[in-house]
């Protein structure tokens, strides 16, 4: 791929041999912004475990004191008598069986999917679709409840859900270039101490491995673990 002009240019102020503090990382990562957009800033963190092994698959979610800086499209799955408090809440599609449909002729335009259990059973069979794209509500990220509202609630207000890859890797967009770097940092530390908390007991040596962090589209900027606080 074509590097821009603009890429070029700002290439040369992120050091590849050096490691920043995330103080550092939080300023530059606006500094080399180039998307004429207000791109994500994202944080890939590299972690000392084997997402193989069951008991080491990291995932959970994390409320990011400041948002993400964007609005997330939620539709919620369930029977008619919680539809009102879902639509209260700000659910952007509320529904059940014509949502089913939609979604079986792969329609997936919505960012988060909230269900409640009894209807799990029906949804079981959009695993196909949903799986891959990181869609299927899950209890284990707060999507499977009888709460819908206060699960629309908290998507809204800046919740997040993550998971290790299969590479060992957490991706997560904690925010955009256009809050301040004290905002940044803030969201960042927050994501990295739910990693922590979540440590598996089987994983051996450095758990925290790596961090970069890098906006939409600009060089990835490499992150001091020991800068964050743990």
């Amino acid at each position: 791929m074509a590097i821009t002009k603009k890429r070029k240019a700002v290439n040369p102020k992120v050091d590849s041999n050096k490691i920043y503090s995330l103080k550092e990382a939080s300023s530059l990562v606006k500094e080399v912004n180039i998307a004429k957009f207000d791109a994500s800033v994202d944080l890939h963190i590299r972690l000392g475990v084997d997402p193989k092994k069951a008991d080491q698959a990291v995932r959970g979610t994390v409320t990011l004191p400041h948002g993400t800086g964007k609005t997330k499209k939620v539709l919620v799955l369930c029977t008619p008598d919680k539809e009102d408090a879902a639509k209260a809440a700000g659910a952007d599609f509320v529904g059940l069986d014509e949502f089913i449909q939609k979604i079986e002729s792969g329609w997936t335009d919505v960012d988060v999917i909230i269900a409640t259990p009894s209807v799990m059973p029906k949804i079981g069979k959009l695993g196909k679709v949903l799986g891959p794209r990181n869609l299927m509500p899950n209890p284990k990220t707060g999507t499977v409840t009888n709460d819908v509202a206060g699960a629309v609630n908290e998507v809204k207000g800046g919740k997040i859900a993550f998971k290790v890859d299969k590479a060992g890797i957490v991706h997560a967009s904690i925010g955009r270039v256009s809050f301040g770097p004290d905002k940044i940092a803030e969201n960042s530390q927050e994501l990295i101490n739910a990693i922590i908390k979540l440590k598996p007991a089987t994983a051996k040596g450095t758990y925290l491995k790596g961090v970069s962090m890098a906006s939409t589209m600009s060089p990835g900027i490499i992150v001091d673990t020991k800068t964050f606080i743990h």
